[in-house]
C-alpha cells in the first residue's frame, strides 16, 4: 500500500497537494484525526485501495502519536512518506489576509501571527518526519509539480472532450473553446444524405472529399497539436471543446469524430454528440 501523509502549516499548500494526490488516483481524506490513522488506513487496505492520501493537521488530537504510527505502517510494509508544507510567518499572513480566511488557531484568541507560531510548535515533530517544502515564493503552478516530482507521480494525463452541437440549441455552458463549423460545405442539401449522421459512411465520404473540409480539419489539429501542452502545463485535466454546425447532425458530427481520432494516441479522448443524443 502506498500511503502519503500530507501535513503543514495552513495556509502552505496542504490542498493544492491534495489535489494533486487525487488527480494521480490517490483516494484522498482531509484533515483526518491522527488518533484514526490506523484506523482508516486498516479500513481503506480492506476496502482495495493501493493509494492513499491522508491530511492531518494542527487541530488534531494526539499529534504526540503520529511519529509511531507512521514508524509502524512502515514496519508493516506499507510505502509511507510523510510530505510537510511550510512558509515563512510573513508569507502566511498575506495568504491569510488576501483570502480573508481565518486560521484555524485564531478561535483560542491568538492574532495570526501567533496562531501561525503556535501552529508551527505544535507541528514541529511532524516536520522532522518527512520531506519538507518551503512554498513561501511558490506559486500554486510550481508547487503542484513539484509534488509530482517529488512522488514520482508523472504528468497528468489530460482528458480532451470533442462535444459536437447544433447552434439553433444554443452553444454547451462547458465548452472551453468553441470550434463554428458552418461555412463548411452542408451535406443537408444532399436529400440522399440529409437523413443520414456525420458517422455514417456516405457522409464521411463526402466531407473527406470537400477541399474547403480538409483544410479546415488540418488548421485545427495543427492549432491543438500547438497548444494542448502548453495548455496541460497549466495543470489542467480536463478541457472541452464543442464543434457547432446548424443542424448539428452531419459537419459538427464529422469533425469531432475526426479530431478525437486524431488524438486519441496522445490524450484521453472522449466524444459526444448532442444533436444526436435524442435518437
Amino acid at each position: 500500500m502506498q500511503i502519503v501523509l500530507v501535513s503543514g502549516l495552513s495556509g502552505a499548500g496542504k490542498s493544492i497537494a491534495l489535489d494533486v494526490l487525487e488527480d494521480a488516483g490517490f483516494y484522498c481524506v482531509d484533515n483526518l484525526p491522527a488518533t484514526l490513522l490506523m484506523d482508516v488506513v486498516g479500513f481503506l487496505a480492506e476496502a482495495g485501495h493501493e493509494r492513499v492520501a491522508l491530511s492531518v493537521d494542527a487541530r488534531s488530537a494526539a499529534l504526540a502519536a503520529l511519529p509511531k504510527s507512521v514508524a509502524r505502517l512502515k514496519v508493516d510494509g506499507a510505502d509511507c512518506r510523510v510530505l510537510f508544507l511550510e512558509a515563512a510567518t510573513p508569507t502566511l499572513v498575506r495568504r491569510f489576509s488576501e483570502t480573508r480566511r481565518r486560521h484555524p488557531l485564531t478561535v483560542e484568541g491568538l492574532t495570526i501571527a501567533e496562531a501561525i507560531e503556535r501552529e508551527r510548535a505544535l507541528l514541529g515533530e511532524i516536520a522532522e518526519l518527512g520531506h519538507r517544502i518551503d512554498t513561501s515564493e511558490l506559486q500554486p503552478k510550481a508547487l503542484r509539480n513539484w509534488i509530482r516530482d517529488l512522488l514520482g507521480l508523472g504528468a497528468v494525463r489530460l482528458a480532451l472532450l470533442f462535444e459536437s452541437f447544433a447552434y439553433r440549441d444554443g452553444i454547451p455552458l462547458d465548452a472551453d473553446w468553441v470550434i463554428d463549423s458552418r461555412m463548411l460545405p452542408n451535406p443537408h442539401y444532399d436529400p440522399a444524405l440529409r437523413a443520414l449522421t456525420g458517422r455514417d459512411t456516405a457522409v464521411i465520404a463526402y466531407l473527406d472529399g470537400q477541399e474547403a473540409v480538409q483544410r479546415f480539419l488540418e488548421d485545427v489539429c495543427a492549432f491543438f497539436a500547438r497548444w494542448l501542452p502548453e495548455v496541460l502545463k497549466e495543470n489542467r485535466s480536463y478541457v472541452s471543446v464543442a464543434i457547432g454546425c446548424t443542424g448539428g447532425r452531419h459537419r459538427s458530427v464529422y469533425l469531432a469524430e475526426k479530431l478525437a481520432a486524431a488524438f486519441a494516441d496522445e490524450w484521453r479522448v472522449l466524444v459526444r454528440h448532442r444533436g444526436l443524443a435524442r435518437e
